[in-house]
């Protein structure tokens, strides 16, 4: 059975609506992380939908890379959260003013 490309783009295009709104209403510095996350994965779905499309596997070895990326993304984001947590708990970045004194 043959997927059409429209379900990727559209399954795509909700999955990074999703994220993007997530990121604006949320304050919660791990649910933005997340949903960034869930943003790359949108990007991910796409890049395997047009190359299975074209029959090109340049999509799919991009998607590799991307989620190599993330992986380090995660590791270095989630000590970042854990040292912010540590040193003001809270992870509401309402309440996270890094940069002043």
């Amino acid at each position: 059975m043959v997927v059409p490309l429209l379900y990727y783009i559209a399954l795509s295009s909700a999955l990074f609506a999703i994220g993007v709104i997530g990121v604006l209403i949320r304050r919660n510095a791990i649910i933005i992380f997340m949903c960034i996350e869930m943003m790359l994965n949108a990007v991910n779905l796409s890049l395997v939908g047009f190359a299975d499309h074209y029959q090109a596997i340049d999509g799919q070895m991009f998607v590799f890379f991307v989620m190599t990326v993330a992986a380090a993304e995660v590791a270095v984001g989630l000590a970042l959260i854990v040292a912010i947590f540590r040193n003001k708990a809270t992870v509401n970045v309402d309440e996270l003013n890094l940069m002043k004194w």
